[in-house]
């Protein structure tokens, strides 16, 4: 035990075999198998033996900075990720460095683009070598960012696609990171634009966008909008304008418009068929008791029009509570609609997410105890799901009437058959890519090319 090194829950080492001078770790004495982040592997035959090629991005949140590694394979077995998905795996045998000790463990190549570290570093490979302090962090020292450039100022891909922009508000958050990442990873150039540093000249010649300090945001081939709702007229002010500039925008603003409206979409997802729970929208106080009538009674859902991610969204579970809420909120002049409970589905519903008029991935979400609505960021769960062809078609549907190229389509199992809740313009990529380990942002980025190559032949 004395010789044991002690290390916190992450850590620095290399892999020098595989020509990793150094990789942050996720240390994890509940995972059997240590894993590495691998793009593009691709098995060959060596001397009458099976290799494995593959790409490792080494750092978080860069796609630019890729090493070409090459590996006997040792194995190919199933491995349970976190998520409770099982998948076929290469295994791979590597040297590895932790504080100048060396020896030789097992890894499993698998993208861990939806995971927070490149590596995850399991029981298997730390026996009879490291001892684990999990309230310890960088234990051993971190690792500057000087000397992070240094190791692999050689292995940075030069940009050989598009300029893509990626028009947000906020760089950290994890949508907004993976987008940058996947379209790095597809030999793009990214710049993050931040919707607030923005500003337009209005020129029937020449239109121009300006950022923050007088530079010229001129020479983007393609703009991804993702706009908060508090900012949805300024955003979508932009994304028309980067339009009129002849600039391709994944969603375009008329469509994120449409979306955000939420009264304005469900008239236009009912005219072109779609089923939806029975909602009423009223503006006199005098029409309270027959808009409660129209919608099957209490229970029932009351909604803000300009709430998102469920808040502003409201269970009244009598009719003399419905009544209160209904009227307190046509006194402060909210606009609100009113829409059947549907308690069969039991606090879940489905999250489908549809890129470039295709189901890409969907996932249940159940809601937290004593929380009717179906929502991860207020203690929810998720998992993946395989929906059915009905399912299918409403969603790709739902996005193509509001014409988005990229929407979250959420769905409601009643039981006469699936109900349309709601098509979210900016859908969250993290519990997305969580429960099926997919990469949607690197879907979203062949979208964009697509659309740029269409756009270019017109």
């Amino acid at each position: 035990m004395i010789n044991k090194i002690v290390v916190g829950s992450e850590e620095w080492c290399a892999l020098p075999q595989l020509g990793i001078p150094t990789i942050k770790a996720r240390v994890d004495s509940g995972a059997k198998t240590s894993a590495l982040h691998a793009v593009n592997i691709t098995p060959f035959t060596k001397e009458n033996e099976q290799w494995v090629r593959f790409e490792v991005h080494p750092l978080q949140a860069n796609g630019k900075t890729t090493v070409s590694c090459e590996a006997k394979v040792v194995d190919r077995r199933n491995v349970k990720s976190s998520s409770g998905k099982s998948e076929k795996r290469y295994v791979v045998k590597s040297v590895i460095s932790i504080a100048e000790t060396t020896w030789e463990i097992e890894v499993t190549l698998t993208n861990r683009d939806s995971m927070g570290y490149r590596m995850l570093l399991g029981r298997q490979a730390m026996s009879g070598k490291l001892l684990v302090d999990p309230e310890m962090s960088f234990n051993l020292g971190e690792i500057s960012p000087n000397l992070i450039e240094q190791y692999y100022k050689t292995h940075e891909k030069q940009s050989t696609g598009l300029k893509i922009g990626l028009l947000a508000s906020n760089p950290d958050l994890y949508s907004n990171r993976r987008i940058i990442e996947a379209g790095q990873q597809h030999g793009h150039e990214m710049e993050f634009i931040n919707i607030k540093d923005c500003y337009i000249k209005l020129d029937g010649k020449k239109p121009e966008m300006h950022y923050r300090g007088g530079k010229l945001l001129n020479d983007f081939d393609a703009v991804i909008p993702r706009i908060r709702p508090s900012i949805t007229f300024y955003g979508c002010a932009l994304t028309r304008h980067f339009a009129a500039m002849g600039v391709y925008t994944l969603n375009t603003a008329s469509a994120i418009t449409q979306s955000r409206d939420k009264l304005h979409s469900l008239q236009m997802l009912i005219n072109d068929g779609l089923p939806i729970p029975t909602t009423g929208f009223a503006n006199s106080p005098l029409d309270t008791e027959d808009l409660i009538d129209m919608v099957g009674g209490a229970p029932l859902i009351v909604k803000l029009l300009e709430g998102t991610q469920g808040k502003g969204v409201v269970l009244a579970e009598t009719k003399k509570a419905a009544e209160s809420l209904i009227n307190a909120f046509k006194s402060l002049k909210a606009n609100i609609l009113v829409q059947q409970f549907i308690k069969e589905s039991n606090g879940k519903d489905i999250r489908i997410f549809v890129v470039d008029g295709k189901v890409v991935e969907s996932m249940m979400r159940t809601a937290a105890p004593g929380e009717f609505r179906a929502n991860i960021h207020m203690g929810g769960s998720a998992a993946r799901i395989k929906i059915t062809a009905e399912e299918k078609r409403i969603a790709i549907q739902a996005a193509k009437t509001l014409g988005l190229k990229v929407a979250g389509v959420d769905i409601i199992r009643g039981s006469n058959g699936p109900l349309l809740l709601e098509v979210n313009s900016s859908p969250g990529l993290e519990g997305i890519e969580g429960v099926s380990e997919k990469d949607i942002a690197g879907a979203m980025i062949e979208a964009v090319e697509k659309g740029v190559k269409k756009q270019k032949n017109k």
